[in-house]
């Protein structure tokens, strides 16, 4: 196709609430050795996007300032050295930035074909949370079968793509959640047991279901406030991984003794960081493992709401609002 010289993207001209985001016209993003532009038909909407809206979370150098960490949609250029897709693949993948836009570049290596017979909008609610939860569960946590993990926001995107991975790869699976709604949807994807943290103690909760010994991993967003109920909440040689701090990142009175007693390991990370070698091994992990189940139906991501770009205020809402099941995607 021939490129326009322009594009329509979603500026922030400064931080702050979600009207801070407007629609602009500028010019296409820059294809650098390597790279893949995408005719972006669909886009990711992530709570790192609402931080770097409200200026909490600035892109890493060389990252375009746009918000937007995942897309789906057509290949229309090729940067200098990229490899392993043709002008008119339909791929989805994660972005360094850029994906509130018509067009986006990033790294052939951060790419991947859309699953057979998903769309844009499935396509688009792949890549930040597939690349998240293997990276910090299977490659870093090293969850394996027969295993119990508790997962923490577990009807979040995050939380819904964990259940059902941990699940396909045989792992006794809890959740916390904020509704008896939320618990439900949990359980519906494959969770044991739902522990509603507005009526119950998930620590407690637990020990009892597990006999006293605790779970084998725990996939935590929350932070600082469930760092002592986590530690006690995990078995011997149990791994607790820290993707956020939703609810603080400091921790006040924590007994770490249980971490010695208990061989226990904590680790965390954030993807927007990691290397580009690091996010390719990522990307080959989930072709080979994981895009095979999402072709069998046996995992599919949970799509909350799908809203026109023109309504990206509204996406952010959805989000902050804090009451959605999965995902929420823009669509051109």
């Amino acid at each position: 196709m021939t490129l326009p010289s322009e594009m329509t993207y979603v500026d922030l001209p400064s931080p702050g609430g979600p009207e801070k985001m407007v629609l602009a016209r500028g010019p296409l993003p820059d294809i650098k050795p390597g790279d893949v532009l995408i005719r972006v038909e669909a886009a990711g909407v992530n709570r790192p996007d609402v931080l770097q809206r409200l200026g909490m979370y600035p892109p890493p150098p060389g990252a375009s300032p746009v918000l937007g960490l995942e897309v789906a949609g057509e290949v229309v250029a090729m940067g200098e050295g990229a490899e392993g897709f043709i002008v008119g693949d339909k791929v989805c993948g994660l972005a360094n930035g850029g994906g509130y836009a018509e067009f986006c570049a990033l790294p052939a290596t951060q790419a991947m074909p859309w699953p057979k017979g998903y769309d844009a909008a499935r396509a688009a609610a792949l890549p930040e949370t597939f690349f998240t939860v293997w990276a910090n569960v299977f490659q870093m946590a090293d969850l394996v079968e027969g295993e119990k993990i508790l997962i923490h926001g577990g009807s979040s995107g995050i939380g819904t793509t964990a259940i059902q991975l941990a699940r396909a790869f045989g792992a006794e699976v809890f959740v916390t959640a904020g509704s008896k709604d939320k618990c439900d949807a949990c359980v519906a994807l494959g969770a044991k047991r739902a522990i509603n943290y507005r009526e119950e103690d998930f620590k407690s909760v637990i020990l009892e279901e597990t006999g006293g010994r605790g779970v084998d991993v725990i996939l935590d967003m929350v932070g600082g406030p469930y760092f002592d109920r986590n530690i006690g909440s995990l078995a011997k040689d149990g791994r607790l991984s820290i993707i956020a701090f939703l609810g603080g990142a400091t921790v006040e009175n924590a007994n770490i003794s249980a971490i010695l007693g208990k061989r226990l390991h904590i680790m965390g990370s954030a993807m927007r960081p990691r290397t580009a070698v690091e996010k390719e091994s990522i990307r080959d992990d989930l072709e080979d493992n994981v895009w095979p189940l999402l072709e069998d139906g046996d995992v599919a991501p949970v799509m909350h709401a799908v809203v026109p770009f023109s309504e990206v205020a509204e996406a952010h809402r959805l989000m902050e609002a804090g009451d959605h099941i999965g995902k929420i995607v823009l669509t051109f």
